[in-house]
């Protein structure tokens, strides 16, 4: 009899996960390598499956499978084969039903003017809408990735590839960062406004497209800049060239990547996102001072917030709560006595520092509220006085639909009650999430202009900056779970 297993995942309900990474390169003498080192560096943004294609002159090679970079690339005669000057790779992380090696990315597909490689992070709002319209004109498709969407968008445009991804991307709507990869060009694209983050950069005489510039730091690569909103980036052996094939739009890149998606160790539209992440909780000590003894952090995404509240208040930081890092992706869970210990198989109190403290607890953020109680009951089992929590982001109170896998909205605490209901179930002795402006100060801005707002906030405000063609259609469903459904009738 086979045993049990879970995965860790619903020990980290609590937290929004951003869907993929992306990551290309062209003229390096060993692209898979650099590659496989870039998605490893992007491991926070796609854990379940990940792929890579390379091309050598010749042909395409490829490689995808369900996992995590090092299990999947781990093994040198994968890396052997797939040789090249150019390659592109994605990191992915499901959301609806189990995860597919049919759903891996890099898509490929042979075309009319030949071979194309795809890799999308994002999620397109109109995808369920243009897909019927494409299998209703003949289109057959292998997968339930919106990516497939546009790879067929462009078998059936006509003209350069450029040309026919221009006019793939002029009809579907959402927010992506893609990277494409055929026999003589290695092109990115980011959507009008900007909401998923894509970056350029240089190794020698290669250049990269990545998610975010940790992936350039892994193999000793400069940023030269982000990709600018509704961009497009053809780099071939005559260097980079960019173009707007877009009409020009107000740019509204994802505030949650300063919050939580993207590594400290990051720089996203010109800002430090370690430096903005203790901005943040310098404005929320400002926002909600707490009589404590002690500031803790809830690791590893709320150390930066809390070290801000710390240096702003004056309380001492102290780690209350220590990770343990090597919890795999499964854990064998034999009985429901061991299931029931829940969050302590990623944390444990530290008693040293809490017991007979007032703490405050500093997280990034709160979705179902299931982990953050199961924290605030360990902090006084092990003694401490007073809980109190501190979140540097407002209350997430809409799902996302723009490439951030989100839970319904019905699931979402801060749907459903008022803080001082949250803080009742949670168990903490106060409660309080950074205000709008106080995040918009945060980043720089004088505050959130709400007739002109510079970020998507949706997740925080219900101001969705791209029309929602799929939710409107079928209200309460995500178009991938639609999908799913009129593929099992």
């Amino acid at each position: 009899m086979d045993t049990p297993r879970l995965t860790t995942n619903p020990f980290d309900d609590d937290k929004l996960r951003e869907e993929c990474a992306v990551f290309g390169i062209f003229g390096a003498d060993d692209a898979a390598a650099h590659t496989a080192l870039g998605l490893h560096a992007l491991q926070h943004r796609g854990q379940e499956a990940t792929g890579l294609v390379t091309y050598d002159g010749a042909e395409f090679r490829a490689h995808r499978a369900l996992g995590q970079v090092g299990e999947v690339f781990g093994d040198p005669a994968v890396m052997q084969r797939l040789k090249g000057h150019a390659a592109i790779g994605h990191n992915r992380y499901s959301t609806t039903g189990d995860p597919m090696v049919r759903n891996t990315q890099p898509l490929f597909a042979d075309l009319e003017f030949g071979g194309l490689a795809i890799a999308h992070n994002g999620n397109l709002t109109n995808a369920l809408q243009v897909r019927r319209e494409l299998v209703h004109d003949g289109a057959i498709f292998q997968s339930t990735t919106d990516t497939e969407v546009i790879v067929h968008l462009l078998a059936q445009a006509q003209g350069a590839v450029t040309d026919r991804l221009i006019a793939a991307l002029r009809r579907v709507e959402g927010a992506y960062s893609l990277v494409c990869l055929t026999r003589k060009k290695l092109i990115g694209v980011r959507d009008p406004l900007g909401v998923r983050p894509l970056v350029l950069g240089r190794l020698g005489d290669a250049h990269i497209l990545a998610s975010e510039t940790c992936a350039l730091d892994i193999i000793g690569a400069e940023k030269l800049r982000d990709v600018a909103p509704g961009e497009m980036i053809v780099i071939d052996e005559d260097g980079v060239h960019s173009s707007f094939p877009f009409p020009p739009a107000a740019g509204r890149f994802c505030i949650f990547e300063y919050v939580y998606f993207s590594r400290p160790d990051s720089v996203v539209e010109g800002k430090s996102v370690y430096k903005a992440r203790t901005a943040i909780g310098r404005e929320l000590a400002r926002e909600h001072p707490v009589a404590a003894d002690v500031i803790v952090p809830i690791p590893d995404s709320g150390v930066p917030s809390a070290i801000g509240y710390a240096e702003q208040s004056g309380v001492p930081f102290e780690y209350g709560i220590i990770r343990n890092h090597y919890v795999g992706r499964t854990f064998i869970e034999p009985t429901d006595e061991i299931r029931n210990l829940g969050v302590r198989l990623k944390h444990n109190a530290n008693r040293e520092v809490v017991e007979g403290k007032r703490i405050v607890l500093v997280d990034d953020s709160i979705v179902r509220g299931t982990t953050s109680r199961k924290i605030v009951e360990m902090m006084r089992h092990a003694g401490a006085t007073e809980v109190h929590m501190c979140i540097a982001s407002p209350p997430t109170t809409h799902s996302c639909f723009y490439g951030v896998d989100t839970p319904e909205r019905d699931k979402l605490l801060a749907a459903k009650h008022t803080v001082e209901e949250m803080r009742a179930l949670i168990g903490c002795d106060s409660l309080a999430f950074i205000s709008m402006d106080g995040l918009y100060r945060a980043v720089g801005l004088e505050g959130r202009n709400a007739a002109r707002p510079q970020y998507c906030d949706a997740c925080f405000s219900g101001d969705y900056p791209i029309r929602l063609a799929d939710q409107e259609a079928q209200p309460g469903k995500s178009a991938q779970l639609s999908l799913l459904r009129e593929q099992a009738r």
